[in-house]
């Protein structure tokens, strides 16, 4: 994408062709992506993630699980979810093969960090960016295990690869045979100075989170959710309420306008007075898709996605939460 395509798309959208889907487990499939003239992707992590906007206009976040040495592909998978918002079942209900689709990304608010060993722990389709994470630290040579729980196995992805790529190291707990993941023993068993990375439903994010805490080890904690947490306070990020609200105002640099944000109205909501086809998902502070660099200002964060460290530098935000705590904000939009 040139300077120019960033001026005209400064969320940076992309078009890929999907070239393959291809049935993973019991309701999931896998898109592989490809650019339509054969150019390289953009680079991407372990735990990243891409923005997919489907033909309904619909924004939904699909974590990578393909090979970061392959420059060529993009690799997604996705669990079919009757009672979600309708983003899953668009996705499998739709003929896919030849057709494009345009993507944001990749963006990783789940980054790898470096540790003398890692325990992951996947419950479903929360296997997605574990997937990458175990191929990378298994390339290195590092010691690993994966904890790894689902319904039963034919609903379970990417046995095989895991198989392959870990053997002793993967722990498979289908629940119809094995019952429950036993976490409490999982974090008992932890190696000193390991980093746990853990990506399931909030019910096991919960459990982990409390294991964590009982063990003393919930600085090495890494979590990744699918959706907002069941509770609106975790890890002292709050999800957003209108008391304590301030006015300021938001400049928009690209665009050069300048804009009111009053106490009643959210950042995304002004914002899209000015750029109307802004993208966004789950406008309550987990999912990342309204991340916006920052140019001026000192943000009020208000996500559940950034890190201590990461708010303190303050060059990014989610603008569906978060507000300003100076008097103008400039954003890179």
């Amino acid at each position: 994408m040139t300077n120019g395509d960033l001026d005209r798309n400064p969320q940076g959208v992309l078009e890929l062709l999907v070239q393959q889907v291809t049935w993973e487990a019991d309701g999931i499939a896998s898109l592989r992506l490809i650019d339509p003239n054969g150019a390289l992707l953009p680079a991407w992590t372990p735990g990243a993630h891409l923005d997919l906007v489907l033909p309904s206009g619909k924004v939904r976040q699909y974590s990578l699980c393909g090979d970061i040495g392959d420059r060529s592909t993009y690799t997604i998978a996705v669990l079919r979810d009757d009672a979600g918002r309708g983003g899953s079942v668009e996705l499998h209900d739709t003929a896919w093969v030849g057709r494009r689709i345009s993507i944001r990304g990749p963006r990783n608010h789940f980054p790898l960090i470096e540790a003398p060993s890692y325990l992951f722990v996947a419950g479903g389709i929360g296997i997605t960016p574990i997937l990458a994470m175990t191929r990378e630290v298994s390339g290195r040579g590092l010691p690993w295990r994966l904890v790894y729980g689902g319904r039963s196995t034919a609903s379970m992805a990417f046995l095989t690869e895991l198989a392959t790529l870990g053997g002793e190291n993967v722990d498979v707990v289908p629940q119809d045979v094995r019952g429950m993941l036993d976490l409490d023993r999982v974090f008992q068993d932890l190696s000193p100075g390991s980093a746990v990375y853990c990506c399931g439903p909030e019910g096991m994010i919960r459990a982990a989170k409390g294991c964590a805490a009982a063990t003393g080890t919930a600085e090495a904690l890494h979590v990744e959710r699918f959706g907002a947490p069941t509770s609106d306070v975790q890890n002292g990020h709050s999800t957003p309420a209108n008391t304590g609200n301030t006015e300021f105002e938001v400049e928009l640099r690209r665009t050069g306008a300048v804009l009111d944000v009053p106490t009643h109205r959210t950042l995304i909501d002004v914002v899209r007075e000015a750029v109307p086809d802004f993208l966004s998902d789950c406008e309550e502070g987990y999912c990342g898709a309204c991340e916006v660099r920052v140019l001026e200002g000192s943000p009020e964060h208000r996500d559940l996605l950034l890190s201590e460290t990461e708010r303190e530098v303050g060059d990014r935000m989610m603008i569906c939460v978060g507000r300003s705590q100076s008097p103008r904000l400039v954003l890179d939009l």
